[in-house]
């Protein structure tokens, strides 16, 4: 199957600006762990191929395709909402948080953010919101496989310190197996309060 044209579909943004920025986010639905989200301006001259919805392609390829985007991105920054920021402020402001730490990080002005979906986070550049994104801008799309890869990355070295919940394998996603273990042992440093309360009968914090 052949890979989208995600950068023919992202043309009429690109019109006049150089400095394009997609933004992405991973993790907002998992029962532990932080979100995470991710922002990208891509190089129009180093174009990078297979860009997709981060969703749609293997681990692999996902692997693949960050070590390209990190090589050949203008710009990119990672940033990241704690389970404590997520039980404080919910998990939309703190997803629009992580958004606002990505963009700062990448250390780089864009002329013009999408971000994917239908919420503005407010970032102090002009934004355009695009649902399904991660499926239509190339820049989206690149920023939603830096988001899930550090992501995962980051839960498989959870996974070290509470090995009893299985943190590699589903991420912290509400598995069967997951959900078993939080019933057996109870939660962990990193599972998210609120999203516990009518699993475990919990009082929100």
């Amino acid at each position: 199957m052949t890979a989208p044209d995600l950068y023919g579909q992202e043309m009429p943004f690109r019109q006049g600006i150089s400095l394009l920025c997609g933004v992405d986010e991973a993790g907002r639905g998992p029962l532990a762990g932080p979100v995470c989200a991710a922002a990208v301006i891509l190089d129009p001259q180093e174009p990078i191929l297979g860009l997709n919805d981060s969703k749609k392609l293997s681990a692999k390829k996902r692997d693949s395709l960050f070590q390209q985007i990190t090589a050949k991105a203008l710009a990119f920054g990672v940033g990241w909402a704690s389970e404590e920021e997520i039980d404080r402020l919910n998990i939309l402001q703190a997803t629009f948080l992580a958004m606002h730490r990505a963009v700062e990080a990448m250390g780089q002005a864009p002329q013009l953010v999408l971000v994917d979906g239908n919420r503005d986070p407010k970032l102090p550049y002009p934004t355009q919101c695009l649902v399904g994104g991660d499926g239509k801008s190339a820049s989206i799309a690149a920023a939603s496989i830096l988001a899930k890869v550090s992501r995962d990355r980051r839960m498989e070295e959870l996974d070290k310190q509470y090995p009893a919940y299985g943190f590699a394998v589903h991420k912290g996603y509400g598995t069967k197996k997951h959900r078993e273990a939080l019933l057996a042992l109870g939660p962990c440093p990193i599972h998210r309060r609120t999203f516990l309360k009518k699993l475990l009968g919990e009082a929100k914090p």
